[in-house]
């Protein structure tokens, strides 16, 4: 019998539930933060009249800190807790939203959106599902790396109508408060709730047996430790053919997409509310594929399941530029058929991951690939910016995303092929 199950008997929830509940809620309210410059950069360029270019800067620099911060996230977790850093980290998010409204110089939108938001909203990063999951849980890992991944969608749909609702009827500065205030709320939150690991309320990971042991923290230097399981990862090349997909992951989702969609459309003749509302609509099929995606890759080959996420995701985004031109229920299919594929990668990524570099370095290699799905973002919102100006129109960054996806579907396929982890992969990927 499981500690989990004698817990359940006495009538009381196992405490990873409640964890995995907070990180939730964290994870919803700073994805929010994440999602606002695509409500922004129409607003700041009618009113400062910067162009489209250098707002798009500010987004990179925001999408690449946000990534390059995670190993070292994860090292700082480790080594003064989850609940001190996770804290300072949305107060400081707090505070840079709520000192937009003084903005009136780029350096200005670059500093607070780009490198302060980019930091802290880092330090609750995509790595951040891996290294909650694998602390708390050893039952039901999958399904919460899923659930926790889809709070980004989550967030999304929640904060993305409501934020271009306020700016259309108040404008850009009632929404940055209203949003600091938001961020705000998750101080006490994580004061109350948020616990280091198991041990610390006196239980095992959930499913784990009654002859657990926990395992042993390491007090690592945390500017060295994500260098030396960097350095020990990128000696084999699966891990390379996984950063690779992750890249093209990044470019194509929060870099192009969560940034672009909304000024795209607004190109087109439509409102900042139906761009945002698109993306709400992508953000609630997004939750429920990256669910099904965490159950599917428990049973299926998870290299295959890439290839499918990243094919499919590169057709749809080569048919975006002419759903434009067909009606709002054109564009309504894309992002059904978008959002299913948004965060769908995330758990089968994860979970091969995990075969190639071990399950003790899995969540610091997450925050490491982040890192590269962050590159990617970064280089297509500056460089979709860039096309934008350039051309007139998103047709060619849509389309060059496109293609991208397509070769990394083909590329995923190679993982483990000719060595001897082909078998142990493909095994460990098939239902039990």
């Amino acid at each position: 019998m499981s500690v989990e199950q004698s817990r359940l008997a006495w009538g009381r929830v196992h405490y990873a539930w409640i964890i995995a509940a907070v990180t939730f809620l964290v994870i919803v309210i700073t994805a929010g933060v994440r999602a606002a410059p695509g409500v922004l950069i129409v607003p700041l360029e009618q009113e400062f009249h910067w162009s489209r270019a250098t707002i798009s800067f500010a987004v990179g620099v925001n999408l690449l800190l946000y990534g390059a911060i995670g190993p070292f996230a994860a090292a700082l977790m480790d080594r003064f807790g989850v609940r001190l850093v996770m804290s300072l980290a949305v107060c400081s998010t707090a505070l840079a939203v709520a000192a937009s409204p003084l903005m009136h110089e780029p350096w200005q939108l670059v500093l607070l959106w780009g490198v302060v938001v980019g930091i802290s909203c880092g330090f609750i990063g995509a790595y951040l599902a891996a290294f909650i999951a694998a602390r708390w849980f050893r039952a039901r890992q999958g399904l919460v790396i899923g659930i926790l991944t889809a709070g980004n969608a989550a967030g999304q749909l929640i904060f993305l109508p409501a934020m271009a609702s306020l700016v259309e009827a108040f404008g850009w500065r009632v929404m940055a408060m209203t949003l600091a205030a938001a961020v705000t709320v998750l101080i006490p939150v994580l004061l109350l709730w948020m616990r280091e690991a198991p041990g610390a309320v006196g239980l095992a990971p959930y499913g784990a047996t009654l002859d657990h042991r926990p395992s042993r923290q390491i007090a690592a230097n945390p500017f060295t430790a994500p260098f030396i399981a960097l350095w020990e990862g990128a000696r084999t090349r699966d891990f390379w053919l996984l950063t690779g997909g992750y890249f093209v992951c990044g470019a194509s989702t929060n870099g192009l997409i969560g940034t672009h969609l909304i000024p795209a459309c607004v190109d087109h003749g439509l409102t900042e509310v139906v761009g945002a509302g698109l993306l709400a609509m992508t953000g609630v099929f997004a939750f429920a594929g990256g669910t099904m995606s965490g159950w599917l890759a428990d049973r299926y080959d998870n290299r295959v399941l890439l290839a499918w996420y990243y094919g499919l995701r590169g057709l749809s985004l080569m048919y975006l530029p002419f759903a434009f031109d067909m009606s709002f229920y054109g564009l309504t299919l894309f992002s059904m058929f978008y959002g299913l594929d948004w965060i769908a990668s995330v758990p089968p990524t994860i979970r091969l991951l995990t075969r190639v570099v071990g399950v003790e370095r899995t969540g610091m290699m997450v925050a490491w690939i982040t890192v590269i799905h962050q590159v990617g973002g970064a280089a297509a919102a500056f460089l979709g910016g860039v096309l934008r100006i350039s051309f007139g129109t998103y047709l060619e960054a849509f389309m060059l995303s496109g293609l991208m996806c397509i070769i990394a579907a083909l590329m995923v396929l190679f993982i483990g092929v000719g060595r001897k982890g082909r078998d142990r992969i493909a095994a460990e990927a098939a239902p039990a």
